[in-house]
């Protein structure tokens, strides 16, 4: 890492992600909150800590995150695009590691809006002739 500082931004769903890498010990903060408070789910925890895994450097950066917008889900997930696009910015030999993990593609799934006229957004009245 040249910098002292690499900053990137993470998006997935309706949530945005402001992502900061540190060199440091490890530590995660959301929303300057502890990781684990934020995100009191192991599944969430897990997701964000997958790029780390998979670059190799678990346990040498402190991580600080701003949040935006959706759920805890799609938080979690466009935590995790940040921090995979901050570490090919500060690291370019773990790009094609996380390129391979599927870290830097943007998952572009929303949610369908509802049509008028309709029960939802696929759902349809029951039809029915008298």
């Amino acid at each position: 890492m040249e910098s002292t500082q690499i900053y990137s931004t993470g998006r997935r769903k309706t949530a945005v992600a402001r992502v900061w890498l540190k060199p440091g010990s490890g530590a995660i903060t959301v929303n300057s909150q502890e990781v684990a408070a934020y995100f009191p789910r192991k599944t969430l925890l897990a997701i964000i800590q997958q790029p780390l895994e998979a670059a190799n450097v678990l346990g040498r950066f402190d991580v600080v995150a701003t949040v935006e917008g959706g759920g805890l889900s799609g938080q979690a997930g466009a935590v995790r695009h940040g921090i995979s696009r901050a570490l090919v910015t500060g690291a370019p030999t773990a790009k094609d590691t996380l390129r391979r993990g599927g870290y830097l593609t943007r998952d572009s799934r929303k949610k369908e809006r509802k049509k008028y006229g309709q029960k939802g957004a696929r759902a349809r009245f029951q039809f029915s002739k008298r």
